[in-house]
């Protein structure tokens, strides 16, 4: 078993405080101490949904229409054939149809359509003119994607504009493709900000006064139903290249949970840089972990001035998920967890185990705390 115990360093920079948690039978590992009761506080099924860098010129391999007015959401899919990034393959599809700080000849903002999946193997844009916004456009540049020689359609689409969510869910469903609303868009965010520099910036119709208004809007926390309810909590962190290996069971569908792609957080990080979460220990764990896999988890906050862990899921549901006795040392362990997660890009992890002594984990989530570009 390897052992890691954290008592200097980072750990002791940020005030945590060292502590031992064993969370998968060949490690223990360096936590944060205190352990709260978790409030009453579980997660409705009812109330949430689960479901080569690019080129700034002609060459792209995605295919642009001219975004004059004229060109319909499918009107350039047909114009060459397939390039490499051209054709889907994935499961999974990551998906924004918003408007863009762009101006069309008659002053009005152009729209634009942009897909790629997690891997970015397959990327997809297209200008769309604002007189074309609707599910029926939509799911019609989607049939011409999904109509190239060797596409395969996705079982599920992930996007992360809520108020966008009654034309992108009815075009995807229509088609067979589950519509899934989620912050868990990074490949897709990444994209999307390479193209503010790349693309957008350098669009003769650029104006950044037309910045979108379609933003994430996060909701007030509500109370979560039983099914979620753990018994104590306590915050942890571990040195990332443990935490991957615990992540390999994850991605063999051995363990509950999720993992992402770590270049989605924008800086450097090594396997010894201490990752931040929250353990919670549950006689149900294995229960407990199954419903919390049924959800699309964005993020774990600390949130002061409630005392309270707020879980935040899809594109804005908010949730109280494990209270604290506020004190002047529980909301600076808070604050410290809080600016640990910050050091690290937002990086941090949500682990779901039987008790604080066990050596397997019943499920355990990498989570991202990142808003996504405003454009």
């Amino acid at each position: 078993m390897t052992s890691y115990v954290s008592s200097t360093g980072a750990a002791a920079a940020k005030g945590l405080s060292p502590c031992r948690l064993s969370l998968a039978p060949r490690v223990a590992a360096g936590v944060q101490a205190a352990r709260h009761a978790v409030a009453s506080a579980a997660l409705s099924p009812a109330r949430t949904t689960r479901n080569g860098p690019p080129s700034s010129s002609g060459a792209e391999r995605w295919r642009c229409a001219a975004a004059e007015g004229t060109a319909g959401p499918a009107a350039v899919a047909e114009q060459q054939a397939a390039g490499p990034k051209d054709v889907p393959q994935s499961d999974v599809w990551e998906l924004d149809f918003c408007s863009r700080p762009i101006l069309d000849e008659r002053g009005k903002k152009v729209w634009e359509l942009i897909i790629c999946d997690p891997q970015r193997t397959f990327e997809y844009a297209q200008y769309v003119p604002n007189n074309k916004i609707n599910s029926g456009e939509l799911k019609r540049a989607l049939e011409v994607i999904l109509a190239l020689p060797g596409a395969r359609k996705p079982t599920t689409a992930r996007f992360f504009r809520g108020q966008m969510q009654t034309i992108i869910s009815r075009a995807l469903s229509e088609l067979g493709i589950t519509p899934m609303p989620s912050r868990r868009c990074f490949a897709l965010m990444n994209w999307l900000e390479e193209r503010i520099e790349t693309v957008y910036t350098q669009h003769p119709g650029y104006n950044a006064k037309a910045s979108t208004l379609f933003t994430v809007e996060l909701g007030s926390p509500e109370d979560l139903p039983d099914a979620l309810r753990g018994e104590k909590w306590s915050f942890v962190q571990l040195p990332l290249g443990t935490l991957q290996q615990e992540l390999a069971d994850v991605s063999a569908g051995k363990t509950f949970g999720a993992t992402l792609d770590l270049s989605a957080v924008g800086q450097p990080l090594t396997p010894d840089t201490l990752v931040p979460g929250v353990a919670v220990y549950s006689r149900r764990a294995d229960p407990l972990a199954a419903w919390t896999d049924s959800l699309d988890l964005a993020a774990v906050s600390a949130d002061t001035d409630r005392a309270f862990l707020i879980l935040e899921t899809g594109f804005n549901a908010r949730w109280k998920y494990g209270a604290y006795r506020r004190s002047m040392e529980t909301t600076a362990e808070a604050k410290a967890w809080e600016e640990a997660k910050v050091a690290v890009g937002g990086l941090h992890f949500l682990a779901v185990m039987a008790d604080e002594e066990s050596e397997l984990t019943s499920g355990l989530w990498l989570l991202l705390d990142r808003k996504p570009p405003n454009v």
